[in-house]
C-alpha cells in the first residue's frame, strides 16, 4: 500500500511552482488549509522534510528537489494515462500502421506526421517504408491500416493523390554524359544501371527499363541516390529526391532520345475505411493535403 497519493504530490508541485501556499490555493482552486495539511502530511508520511520557509516563501530542501523531480515525471505519466484512456473511450486509436512507398516525397510525409503528432499526441505510429509491391503486401497481410503506393491491391479502392515523376540521371562526369548527344537504349545497355529492389517478401515485380548488361540492385532510394552521386551508374529516380541535386550540379539528367522521364500515379488506400478511427482518417486527410500541394520543380 502506497503511503502517499498523487493529489499530495500535485499540491506540493503547485506550492513550488506558484511560490507559496496562498498562491497555490488560488491557482488550483483549493483552500490554503487543504494544501497546507496535504503537504505537511506528505512530509510526515515520508519522514522527510521537503519544504523550508524562507521569509514568506516556501522553498524546496535538497531532498525535496530530488523527490519533486521524480514526482513531476509520475504526475506527467498519470496525466498522459488519463488522456490515453479518454482518447480510447472516444475511439481514438492507440496505434496507426501506415505503409508508404519511398517514391512519396519524404518532406510531405514528415509534414503530415508532424501535424498528426500535434493533433493526436498519444497515438503511436508504425511507419513501413516500402518499394513497389511491398506496400500492397503489407496491407493485404493486415500489417497496415493505410497505404500509399503506385498499385492498389486487388479488391480494394484506392484514391489517386499525386503523379510522381522519375528522371533518368547520372553524375555529370559519367561516360554517358560525355557522349554529348542524345542517348539511345544501346548506349544505356553498356553501362551499369542501379535498380531499387521490390520490398515485397512474396511475389515481386520489376519496374522500368532493365536492359543494362551490368545491373546493381539496392533496397532503398537513398542508397541509389548516393551511388549515382558517386558516378557508379545511372538510374531513374524520383524527381522529388533528385531535383535539388540536379540544380546544384551534383547530378545531371540523361539526354535520352525518349523515355528520360516517367510518371506514376500514387494512390491512398484504406485497409478498412468503415472501421478506421479518427486518427487514421485525420492522417489520410493530411497526406492528401500534402500531396495535392505537390508540384514537380522540373
Amino acid at each position: 500500500m502506497n503511503k502517499t497519493t498523487l493529489d499530495q504530490w500535485r499540491m506540493l508541485q503547485a506550492v513550488v511552482r506558484h511560490g507559496g501556499f496562498a498562491q497555490a490555493a488560488a491557482a488550483i482552486h483549493k483552500s490554503q488549509s487543504t494544501i497546507n495539511y496535504a503537504v505537511h502530511k506528505l512530509q510526515d508520511q515520508l519522514g522527510l522534510p521537503l519544504l523550508e520557509v524562507v521569509g514568506r516563501k516556501a522553498r524546496l530542501t535538497e531532498a525535496g528537489a530530488l523527490m519533486l523531480r521524480r514526482a513531476d515525471q509520475l504526475l506527467l505519466q498519470a496525466q498522459q494515462l488519463e488522456e490515453i484512456a479518454g482518447g480510447l473511450a472516444q475511439g481514438i486509436e492507440a496505434e496507426i500502421s501506415i505503409a508508404v512507398d519511398e517514391v512519396f516525397p519524404p518532406e510531405f510525409l514528415t509534414n503530415a506526421l508532424q501535424a498528426l503528432s500535434q493533433d493526436y499526441p498519444n497515438t503511436r505510429v508504425q511507419l513501413l517504408e516500402t518499394i513497389l509491391s511491398g506496400g500492397p503486401e503489407k496491407l493485404l497481410a493486415g500489417e497496415a491500416q493505410l497505404l500509399i503506393a503506385g498499385k492498389v491491391p486487388q479488391g480494394f479502392l484506392g484514391e489517386p493523390i499525386m503523379q510522381a515523376q522519375f528522371i533518368a540521371v547520372a553524375h555529370p562526369d559519367h561516360p554517358l554524359q560525355q557522349l554529348r548527344r542524345a542517348l539511345n537504349l544501346s548506349d544505356l545497355s553498356g553501362q551499369r544501371q542501379i535498380v531499387i529492389r521490390d520490398s515485397a517478401l512474396g511475389q515481386r515485380i520489376d519496374s522500368g527499363w532493365l536492359g543494362a548488361e551490368q545491373r546493381w540492385t539496392v533496397s532503398h532510394v537513398a542508397t541509389s541516390v548516393d551511388m549515382i552521386r558517386r558516378g557508379m551508374g545511372f538510374a531513374w529516380l524520383p524527381a522529388s529526391r533528385v531535383a535539388p541535386l540536379v540544380k546544384s550540379g551534383d547530378l545531371a539528367e540523361l539526354p535520352l532520345e525518349q523515355g528520360s522521364r516517367r510518371f506514376s500515379t500514387l494512390y491512398l488506400t484504406y485497409a478498412e475505411e468503415d472501421h478506421c478511427g479518427p486518427a487514421t482518417r485525420h492522417l489520410a486527410k493530411l497526406l492528401i493535403k500534402e500531396a495535392s500541394a505537390y508540384q514537380e520543380s522540373f
